[in-house]
């Protein structure tokens, strides 16, 4: 339990420092009134008007760095899946079922995600794309396995 505890210590300290990190990075957006149309989703979704930098949401600051620096997103985002992984090893070894439901359900997550950002036209965008397609094939695959395991280990018991 202990080592559980420690990556998942470690994995929220990294997602937090990236977080602040990107969110830092994100908030140049205020000086490029250009990008708001394209790039402040969270503002419209509020139905507020910009009329300066300041206007704009603080949740835009990270679509902002991820279009255009995404480093520090993409580690935002390795991080949390990490720990996802981690409360899913977790769970693995307490109640089986409970896992393969806890891998597709994310891994249907991610590939919902990766399919809406799927023709984006900047790096961070596919890179995003990228990361997002790729674990969630990983996380379905493993669900995938572990039903497939479970199955034959419930036939093998009944014969």
């Amino acid at each position: 339990m202990f080592k559980y505890i420690i990556q998942l210590i470690i994995g929220t300290l990294i997602l937090c420092t990236a977080t602040f990190i990107a969110w830092y990075e994100g908030s140049a957006i205020m000086n490029h009134p250009w990008e708001w149309k394209y790039s402040t989703p969270f503002t419209k979704l509020f139905n507020m008007d910009i009329m300066d930098g300041h206007d704009i949401s603080q949740l835009d600051y990270f679509v902002y760095a991820a279009k255009f620096q995404p480093l520090f997103p993409a580690i935002m985002m390795v991080s949390g899946i990490y720990i996802l992984c981690v409360i899913g090893y977790y769970l693995l070894k307490c109640n089986y079922d409970w896992t393969i439901g806890y891998f597709g359900l994310i891994g249907c997550i991610l590939l919902v995600v990766s399919g809406l950002i799927y023709n984006s036209p900047t790096n961070g965008g596919r890179i995003f794309f990228w990361i997002t397609s790729v674990c969630g094939f990983i996380f379905m695959a493993v669900a995938g396995t572990g039903w497939i395991r479970n199955a034959q280990h419930k036939e093998t018991i009944n014969t």
